[in-house]
């Protein structure tokens, strides 16, 4: 079982984050294989993170979504993100890597490759949004954030993965 790294962001006035940590996963898949794309997306639905599953890369722009949690996985390329906002940390993401975000934790691409490809999906309960950090977004998602749903599973290892155990 891959062992996840723990970040932990504080509110900088315009994006919340979440008093849950947010976890990299590296090297959680396989990428060398003949379709790592459609062996996130297995992976994911499997463990109940197949919800409002998408193909595409990661916004250039400081966003967040307070009523839900997310998971990214790095099928192709690379890029630099920046998680947590303008005080965060910008971490390196590649082909392989799952990154998993609590509601409210910002996020941004700085950088990629052309070839970047990131499979996104959430777990069933809570309701996507998509927020900037605008002071009237910030102020109500402070108080949607701490009503999201725990997921009941870990979408890199399912009912006994490191997230159970993390987020609770």
């Amino acid at each position: 079982m891959i062992e996840p790294l723990a970040f932990h962001f504080t509110d900088d006035g315009a994006v919340p984050n979440n008093r849950l940590p947010m976890l990299v996963y590296r090297a959680a898949f396989d990428a060398r294989g003949r379709d790592p794309a459609a062996a996130i997306e297995k992976t994911l639905a499997l463990y109940g993170w197949g919800h409002g599953m998408w193909r595409n890369g990661i916004y250039p722009f400081t966003h967040y979504h307070s009523q839900i949690h997310e998971v990214l996985g790095i099928a192709a390329g690379k890029a630099r993100v920046r998680f947590g906002g303008r005080n965060g940390e910008e971490l390196e993401v590649g082909p392989g890597d799952v990154a998993v975000l609590p509601a409210g934790t910002g996020h941004q691409r700085i950088s990629s490759t052309p070839d970047l490809l990131v499979i996104g999906a959430y777990p069933p309960d809570g309701h996507y949004d998509l927020c900037r950090g605008t002071p009237a977004e910030h102020a109500r998602a402070r108080a949607t954030i701490p009503r999201v749903p725990l997921p009941q599973s870990d979408p890199v290892h399912g009912a006994d993965g490191p997230l159970t155990k993390l987020w609770r």
